[in-house]
């Protein structure tokens, strides 16, 4: 039974700035939808997600995260049938099966299987730490996360498959993987998209993007979005246009601008002054999250910190970098910013993850 004393170490300034981060992407979400009907109840949706997060959030935090460990050969044969369930009866947009629709709304299984991958890895890492110091403790822990990586590729979604080997490469560095491995896999990682190209593994929006991403002009219709992204972020200047003014998104001349270029509205409202305090309150719940993982009482606990700052730390640089045209156009959301409530969810329960590996570092004092 949960010992309410347990609160007294719960990280309160951690909860703080993952909740100032939900706050604020509603209001952006508000700004980004404009007056477009269609999207008219994406703020009022995002508050009602955000509400079902923070129970999620709490569920995760009462409960030790240990019991997860029991369960985590079942969670991924869970992650796969599902997975393999969208790609049956998944609901189709833009070319890719990721969705399934519930009712008025729609799950994305693969951001739950994100954080849900880093459960199982950091159980798979921490039984078997030892064997990480040869290729074939690497190679065995490395198909464990390569098999829901392709099944998500399927759908296709490549971003989202080149997120979970970067979580597990961060989390078996983290657990002590030599470096010299890391580099001998980094080389591999770099080769294989020649690889993909070469042999026509990719679908034919994916060598658009990378296509468009290498030269722009090579289709200016195309490029519509990252360049209105670009003139959005350049007109915010140093303290933005303000906010709900911004012309290019009052005027729609930004597409998408409530979840995949959220951070371009960002930009055009409160400029570099509204970036410089997102980055550093989005920086401080990922410090804090290290912080929990460096005092976690075992490896597994580590880990889960380690998964889930990676995870955040690196949907946020791809997505800004893609904003600004550094990267090729993805489908990886802002974390905490983005509209869409998959995704939302996924981040809240990887904070609660957290938090629990915070209330059960240690025995309770009498």
């Amino acid at each position: 039974m949960f010992d309410w004393r347990r609160w007294r170490h719960f990280d309160f300034w951690l909860l703080g700035g993952a909740a100032l981060l939900v706050i604020f992407g509603i209001v952006e979400i508000r700004s980004a939808v404009a007056d477009n009907a269609t999207l008219a109840d994406s703020a009022q949706r995002q508050a009602t997600f955000a509400l079902i997060g923070l129970v999620i959030l709490l569920a995760a935090t009462v409960i030790d995260y240990h019991f997860w460990r029991g369960i985590s050969r079942l969670l991924f044969v869970g992650i796969i049938l599902l997975l393999l369930y969208v790609e049956l009866v998944g609901a189709e947009t833009f070319g890719a099966t990721r969705w399934i629709r519930i009712g008025g709304f729609t799950l994305q299984p693969s951001e739950v299987a994100k954080i849900l991958l880093v459960i199982i890895l950091a159980d798979d890492i921490a039984r078997n730490e030892e064997r990480l110091q040869s290729w074939t403790g690497i190679l065995r822990t490395l198909i464990l996360a390569a098999i829901p990586a392709v099944v998500i590729l399927r759908e296709p979604d490549l971003s989202t498959a080149i997120l979970t080997m970067v979580l597990w490469a961060a989390m078996a560095f983290a657990a002590g993987m030599p470096t010299k491995y890391i580099f001998v896999l980094g080389g591999a990682a770099i080769v294989l998209p020649f690889f993909a190209l070469a042999f026509n593994l990719l679908e034919d929006y994916q060598k658009h993007r990378l296509a468009l991403f290498l030269v722009p002009d090579a289709d200016p219709g195309a490029a519509y979005n990252i360049e209105q992204s670009k003139i959005a972020i350049g007109s915010g200047g140093w303290i933005g246009q303000g906010y709900g003014v911004s012309s290019q998104v009052q005027l729609r001349f930004l597409k998408v601008r409530h979840t995949d270029f959220i951070f371009s509205v960002l930009s055009s409202e409160f400029g570099i002054f509204g970036d410089v305090v997102f980055f550093g309150v989005l920086g401080f719940v990922v410090y804090r999250i290290l912080r929990a993982a460096r005092q976690a009482r075992d490896t597994y606990g580590a880990l889960i910190g380690y998964g889930v700052a990676t995870l955040i730390f690196y949907q946020a640089a791809f997505n800004i970098g893609m904003n600004l045209n550094l990267l090729p156009v993805a489908g990886l959301p802002l974390p905490f910013i983005s509209s869409g409530g998959s995704s939302l969810w996924s981040v809240l329960l990887g904070i609660g993850l957290v938090e629990s590996t915070i209330l059960y570092r240690k025995d309770i004092e009498f």
